[in-house]
């Protein structure tokens, strides 16, 4: 029995939690396998032998001078004999033998150790990690549980599962993988550490490993939508103008960009300048498909709508909508893309909604006519205000009570009434200034890339630069508002705004 200390103290060791709880959860497993095996209720306490290193259970009765619940209680006489010291109203301890213990009353003790070490070991693991959830850490594939992959941090085991992993990825036994903490939880199904792969946390903390202007805080990275295993969107923003933050975490000839491709197995990464300017920003994160307009509908309820070429429709969509999915979870806005010709159909149906056939004249009051002249139209058999259109000024004159000065006020007001339909049309095609969150077409073009519209290798035009007056590293070319993560960039990891984009076969898609 002198070896159960050392037992306790070798597995606390292995768990890494503290000898106490190991020890008092055998103590608890002797008492719960004396309480089975001895089929008693009176109160039972377990200790530890100093001399022997043994866990011994003991029978606790109160001192009283007339005993009434046996099990609870016992007489003086019978007291002093166990303990000369004893007195009324103190209590004594019975020994109970823990050799006659049986096979079930063992494994009931190993059960209530078993659970009290593993809640001793989630309590440490949640002490230990619940704050650094999010955070990058290298583990070991240890082995595969169906679906999930259980991997090894050191200290402890943490899950995988399918759901945070990349459809791209496969790994085996004893590889070296890199993740970031998902969650931390103490019980429920979920209870343990849960690491991803498929988090966009992965791709910011890969990022911040590989740029250094990022992990210096000259650059920063505002937010991040990926869809693991195809593409990635990452908006960044410099606090050094002289630093292009873009550039930075594109790398010499690509080679901070491509590292972390590497890491994802082949994911693409589009890297988006970020802006305050809503507008502009959807622009960018919308790349490379060409913008013709951006429409803040509501401010408050973050909805915008953007007009787009016919052509350009499928590629700012993206395959199964997720060029337009991502630019949505990069903003946190709702992001409606049209087409001009159904934004042309749009404006006619709400156009034919105006106006109204058989408007009747009374709408005219509006424009400055009279009730009283509306009553002689009325009387003359006039009820419409396409009829009253259709009348020359001799007709007109015809009517008793209306002369050469009505008939040009009746002229001024039907020009009105419809001047306010030409307006509202002009205002439905172009917003007015009560909704200045408008970007023109052509405002910030995107960066020269292939891509796939309709299934087919679409070349995106970048319109012609002006024609170069100086020395060619003098010139300025408009600013590209993204990068495609398999472009390479200009020689310099701190690439100026005004570098010239670089070509190359490498560069992919946007599905």
């Amino acid at each position: 029995m002198g070896t159960i200390y050392q037992s306790i103290e070798l597995l606390s060791k292995e768990k890494g939690i503290d000898p106490q709880i190991v020890l008092d959860a055998v103590k608890d497993a002797m008492l719960a396998a004396a309480r089975k095996h001895f089929r008693t209720e009176e109160p039972l306490v377990a200790d530890l032998d100093p001399r022997t290193g043994a866990i011994l259970v003991y029978g606790i009765r109160k001192v009283v001078e007339t005993v009434t619940d046996p099990q609870t209680e016992i007489s003086l006489a019978q007291a002093q004999k166990i303990d000369p010291a004893a007195q009324i109203g103190s209590e004594v301890r019975i020994p109970k033998p823990t050799d006659v213990l049986g096979r079930i009353s063992a494994q009931t003790a190993k059960q209530v150790i078993l659970q009290k070490v593993r809640e001793a070991e989630r309590e440490t693991v949640y002490q230990e990690y619940s704050g650094r959830v999010g955070e990058l850490v290298q583990c070991t594939v240890k082995r595969f549980e169906g679906g999930d992959i259980i991997v090894d941090l050191g200290k402890t085991e943490a899950r995988l599962p399918k759901k945070e992993q990349s459809k791209l990825e496969s790994f085996s036994i004893g590889e070296r993988i890199r993740v970031v903490i998902k969650s931390v939880e103490k019980t429920g199904k979920n209870a343990g550490l849960i690491v991803s792969r498929a988090a966009p946390e992965l791709v910011m903390r890969l990022f911040e490993q590989e740029v250094p202007e990022i992990y210096d805080g000259t650059v920063v990275i505002k937010s991040c939508a990926r869809e693991a295993g195809e593409r990635t969107k990452i908006a960044v923003q410099s606090r050094d103008k002289d630093v292009d933050c873009v550039g930075a975490c594109v790398g010499m000839k690509g080679m901070r960009v491509q590292s972390i491709i590497r890491e994802l197995r082949g994911e693409k990464i589009d890297i988006i300048e970020y802006s305050d300017d809503p507008v502009v920003f959807a622009t960018h994160a919308l790349s490379p498909a060409k913008i013709s307009k951006v429409t803040v509908i509501d401010p408050v309820e973050r909805h915008m709508e953007v007009i787009v070429d016919d052509s350009q429709l499928s590629l700012a969509i993206g395959k199964r909508g997720q060029n337009v999915r991502l630019c949505a979870k990069l903003m946190n806005w709702r992001v409606d893309i049209k087409s001009e010709e159904e934004k042309r159909q749009e404006v006619e149906s709400a156009m034919a909604a105006l106006v109204v056939p058989g408007a009747p004249v009374s709408v005219l009051m509006e424009h400055g006519l009279t009730e009283s002249l509306l009553s002689k139209l009325t009387e003359a058999g006039i009820g419409t205000v396409e009829k009253l259109g259709s009348m020359t000024p001799e007709q007109l004159e015809e009517i008793p009570g209306i002369g050469p000065k009505m008939v040009e006020r009746i002229q001024i007001a039907v020009n009105n009434y419809y001047r306010q339909f030409e307006e509202a049309l002009e205002g439905a095609e172009e917003p007015s200034a009560g909704a200045p969150e408008v970007l023109e077409a052509g405002a910030a073009p995107p960066l020269e890339a292939e891509q796939v519209d309709g299934g087919e290798p679409v070349a995106a035009e970048i319109p012609a630069g002006p024609e170069p007056t100086a020395e060619p590293w003098e010139q300025q070319p408009p600013e590209p508002p993204a990068v495609q993560a398999q472009a390479e960039p200009a020689e310099n990891s701190t690439m100026s705004s005004n570098a010239e984009p670089i070509e190359s076969d490498t560069i992919k898609d946007s599905d």
